[in-house]
């Protein structure tokens, strides 16, 4: 029995097929960016509704987009506080509980994303769940990195819940793992400021300053500190 054998496609057609492969997939990626394009440019404009249709549109193309998914979780903050300036508890919940979706969704995509860890501890905060977000902060600084910035968002949530000792060494931790860091620098010393650990705070905030001229809040508080005798040493 003869079996009819399939002629093998020409160079020709295959050529055609790659060409219109590419070209399908390049309209994606300018159709992609035209959306988050004007999504941006309707969160500048404060229309939030219009953005988040934008970025809904531009999630459905690309739905493992990190930046896009923190764009809809920021889009869902930005109505839950509507939400709430109508005295409409439930429905301003809803709206961070998906905002807390879209946050996990970005952060699975991109496990080190600063923005939308940050933003998912404040969007649970909002919701109540402070344990959570202090949960969440701890994970962030044991697998993600290790980094200053790690260790600092660490330390900031621990103060908020007056740890001040675990904030402190934290604080300590990301200057030890990055010591020419001048943001790292710069929240060591607002902390000890605001400790009333004035002089410990110069060091730092002059460090950070010699490394980065532009740095602007180590300037600011250089500029208030610089000549005052400061308050006694209060220890956390």
């Amino acid at each position: 029995m003869w079996i009819k054998q399939r002629k093998p496609a020409s160079l020709r057609a295959i050529v055609i097929l790659s060409i219109g492969a590419i070209v399908v997939q390049s309209g994606c990626g300018m159709q992609f960016r035209r959306l988050r394009f004007e999504g941006r440019r309707a969160v500048i404009n404060g229309n939030y509704a219009a953005a988040r249709g934008f970025f809904e549109d531009a999630n459905d193309l690309r739905p493992a987009h990190a930046v896009t998914l923190q764009d809809l979780a920021e889009c869902c903050e930005y109505f839950a506080g509507k939400r709430l300036e109508e005295g409409n508890r439930v429905a301003a919940e809803r709206e961070l509980d998906r905002a807390i979706e879209y946050y996990d969704r970005a952060i699975a995509v991109h496990p080190g994303m600063q923005a939308a860890l940050t933003g998912k501890n404040r969007t649970l905060e909002l919701r109540g769940r402070a344990d959570e977000a202090l949960a969440e902060a701890r994970w962030a600084s044991k697998y993600v990195g290790p980094s200053a910035k790690q260790q600092v968002f660490l330390a900031a949530e621990l103060e908020e819940r007056g740890d001040l000792n675990g904030a402190l060494l934290r604080y300590r931790q990301a200057v030890a793992m990055e010591p020419n860091n001048p943001d790292a620098l710069v929240e060591m010393g607002r902390f000890l400021v605001r400790r009333g650990r004035t002089q410990e705070a110069l060091i730092h905030l002059k460090k950070a300053y010699s490394i980065d001229p532009t740095q602007v809040s180590a300037a600011e508080v250089l500029l208030t500190l610089e000549g005052s005798p400061g308050p006694g040493a209060e220890r956390p």
